[in-house]
């Protein structure tokens, strides 16, 4: 019911609205120290009215950052490519579900983001314990699980719209909170151990 809610705000959104925020998001992401530093980034290509991703990714390329892009497995789990710009991405119907923007390059294999000095999320709402709500299908949860097992500890960082930084979303005890929540008006970030 909550991830409904929020995915009906998102659709009031114009295409304007998607453009406008992507580029004020890409300014604050850009401005962290963690993506500065980032050799390797974890991304992937924002779809319908998502908060926009491809001005951040193109950014991130441009400072020599290697950008993984993931590519949906038949069982939810996530396989990754190299960005290559724009010209690399290939829209890819998943079923009965979304389309989705993926690289068309080499697959690199599901452990790939073990490599990722940042891993940037999508998401529909956090809240002020810096826990994620995901859209539900577990493709991130595996991906977070598969970091925790490798024992990499990148920067988790999800991308939002202002309206979805709520008090509180649900958690499960699997659940990982993220590091800084990027929306168009700013960064907001979160200590834990």
């Amino acid at each position: 019911m909550l991830r409904r809610e929020f995915l009906a705000v998102r659709n009031t959104l114009t295409a304007d609205d998607v453009r406008e925020s992507a580029l004020a998001l890409a300014g604050h992401a850009l401005e962290l120290p963690e993506l500065a530093h980032a050799h390797t980034v974890a991304a992937y290509v924002s779809v319908g009215t998502e908060p926009g991703t491809l001005a951040l990714l193109d950014a991130l390329r441009a400072r020599g950052a290697r950008v993984l892009l993931p590519a949906l497995l038949p069982d939810n789990d996530l396989d990754w490519g190299a960005y290559a710009g724009e010209g690399s991405l290939a829209r890819v119907q998943h079923g009965g579900r979304m389309a989705l923007f993926e690289p068309t390059g080499a697959r690199l294999g599901p452990d790939a983001v073990t490599e990722a000095d940042v891993v940037l999320l999508p998401g529909l709402a956090a809240d002020a314990r810096g826990m994620r709500l995901g859209r539900g299908g577990g493709s991130y949860d595996r991906v977070l699980a598969r970091l925790e097992h490798a024992g990499a500890r990148p920067a988790l960082v999800v991308l939002l719209y202002d309206t979805e930084v709520v008090a509180r979303v649900p958690a499960e005890p699997h659940d990982r909170p993220v590091h800084a929540v990027v929306t168009p008006s700013g960064v907001r970030r979160f200590d834990h151990p």
